[in-house]
């Protein structure tokens, strides 16, 4: 992009050499720096409030020149994002000189917000899998969300979730000067006051959920308070004279490696030393039907993942060598290409981990890593298919773990009846529409929508969010799930979404398998669902139980959950060599 062209001349003659500026945007509570989940603060209607989450999407930078005249700055959006600390908005080549204010905007271009979601790369921080923040099928982005709970008079927690998102909440941030820039890097520290943000709003009066829908009140305060939370903390080089802005990542193959999935799915973040080639999934695939991967060569990885339900287990638990089973149920494999972690509680952080612990599991094939190697280095046949992989004949357990997870990744399933409906192949039955319609609609009593708000997490088209949450199911001390991983007391009781898609094929449900039909899931959330202080904000909002659905209301949602099922993805599945 030349900016120069747009420059007025007494802009220009101001100027001189380029730099590079890194806007670095701390959210901050009067105590100081944002802690999720920290202490609770107090707003002005004596409420108490804490915050879970913050993400948000920065676009469109520039600083105005001391005529008036604003000069537009280089960079593509940058997404924020408190839980990991993502905090960076790179700018891009900055005439040296002196400013008077800096403005960007929270929010998107239209032209930004309305791409195929699927055209962004897997590291861009657009892509709806590193974000989370696309508004699913009803297209755009969130600009920004807070959610979190908050308690009134009495001491029952509540939760909030205030979503910005639609072009006219796109809101600009300008933030006063000066501005002196130099030619050498420089970062500009700024504050994101949330206290200034909620300011003068009251959860009980004013609402706990907010879509940003045209002429929403709670949504128009929050606006307006936004373009007054921003300031300037400081403005300095940076001590090594490089730009803090992050490093490029490494080169990743394509997402066109993988068969299927198009239109609306983002491209998936593929793991750059383990290239798809047919011989390697093919070795993939005879292991994970291997019954030797057990102690007592009797159960495989395919003994316990099914194509019949979606490659999930139909019983609760799962049998392992003599007969022994863990406390969780199994999950399906699909789509795993765009999941970061693996198992309920994410303590595996790639799939050739989680491939090789199944095996050394006293519960499941209670056999060492050790050993398979052995018993597979004997065979020439697997020693033959391991050089066709690999280039030599050598089995190892890090080839053995690459091998399955070459195989799990090209396991997708994308071509659903919902699928075909969207593709405008065959219509959804009233029934089913309606379903749908309650799936993607927020529970908003004050203005009137009533929906089964699923699309909270099981949103765009994974049908998950992959996020770790308490669904408000009674927390267990025997397991509490993500917190066994994390230590984080913000995890207790939560465990990893699951997608939706084939949801009917996946009975039973929940990480413990208590749950034996969809109607039981429905009354969970609808009636069922238990408040603890880690229950998902989400769900936090709604009345005591859950969200009330009417008998026709849960009808309705399951029939649409019904048309997720993708039947050539379970016939299509290799069978055991």
């Amino acid at each position: 992009m030349n900016v120069w062209k747009w420059l007025p001349w007494m802009c220009l003659s101001s100027v001189a050499t380029a730099g590079d500026l890194s806007l670095r945007i701390i959210p901050c509570v009067p105590a100081g720096e944002l802690k999720l989940n920290g202490a609770p603060l107090q707003n002005t209607a004596g409420e108490s409030w804490t915050v879970t989450r913050l993400s948000y999407l920065v676009s469109g930078a520039a600083l105005r020149c001391k005529d008036g005249s604003w000069l537009e700055l280089e960079g593509g959006p940058a997404w924020l994002n408190a839980a990991t600390g993502r905090n960076l908005v790179p700018v891009k080549n900055i005439q040296e000189g002196e400013y008077t204010a800096l403005r960007f905007h929270i929010g998107l271009t239209e032209d930004d917000n309305q791409l195929d979601p699927s055209s962004r790369g897997p590291d861009h921080p657009l892509n709806p899998r590193l974000n989370g923040l696309h508004w699913s099928w009803q297209g755009g982005y969130i600009f920004l969300a807070l959610e979190g709970m908050w308690k009134g008079r009495s001491d029952e927690m509540m939760g909030y979730s205030f979503h910005l998102g639609r072009q006219p909440f796109r809101t600009a941030i300008t933030v006063e000067g000066p501005w002196k820039i130099s030619a050498q890097a420089m970062t500009a520290e700024l504050r994101l006051d949330l206290a200034r943000l909620l300011s003068g709003l009251s959860f009980a009066r004013d609402g706990m959920t907010t879509h940003a829908r045209e002429g929403d009140p709670l949504a128009l305060r929050l606006q307006e308070n936004l373009r007054r939370s921003f300031s300037l903390v400081s403005l300095r080089p940076d001590s090594d004279g490089v730009s803090s802005t992050p490093a490029p990542a490494a080169a990743l193959l394509a997402a066109g490696t993988l068969p299927g999935p198009g239109r609306g799915f983002p491209q998936p973040r593929l793991p750059a030393d383990n290239p798809l080639t047919p011989d390697r999934v093919e070795l993939g695939r005879r292991l994970f039907h291997d019954t030797r991967l057990s102690r007592n060569q009797q159960i495989s990885c395919a003994s316990c993942h099914q194509p019949a339900s979606a490659l999930d287990d139909p019983r609760r638990f799962s049998p392992g060598v003599e007969g022994r089973t863990g406390d969780r149920n199994s999950m399906p494999l699909f789509n795993l290409a765009w999941k970061d972690t693996f198992f309920w509680d994410g303590r595996a952080g790639s799939l050739r981990q989680q491939a090789l612990m199944p095996i050394i599991d006293h519960r499941e094939m209670d056999e060492t890593v050790e050993n398979v190697v052995m018993k597979l280095s004997q065979d020439e046949s697997m020693k033959s298919a391991f050089r066709k992989a690999f280039g030599t004949p050598d089995v190892t357990a890090e080839r053995l773990g690459l091998a399955v997870e070459a195989f799990l990744l090209t396991l997708t399933s994308h071509d659903s009846r919902f699928d075909r409906a969207q593709r405008g192949e065959v219509k959804l039955t009233p029934e089913e529409q309606r379903g749908f319609e309650l799936f993607m609609m927020e529970r908003e009593p004050r203005l009137g929508t009533m929906g089964a708000d699923c699309f909270h997490c099981h949103g765009g088209a994974l049908f998950t969010d992959h996020g770790f949450r308490n669904n408000g199911l009674a927390i267990d001390e025997h397991d509490t799930g993500r917190h066994r991983v994390t230590g984080a007391a913000l995890d207790r009781g939560t465990f990893v979404t699951p997608s939706l898609r084939n949801i009917a094929l996946t009975a039973p449900y929940m990480h413990d398998g208590r749950f034996a039909t969809l109607e039981e899931v429905l009354d969970h959330y609808s009636e069922g669902v238990q408040r603890t202080v880690t229950l998902d904000p989400n769900l936090a909002k709604h009345p005591d139980g859950g969200l009330h659905l009417t008998a026709e209301e849960k009808r309705c949602v399951i029939a649409f959950l019904r048309t997720l099922t993708d039947d050539r993805f379970a016939r299509g599945l290799p069978s055991s060599p």
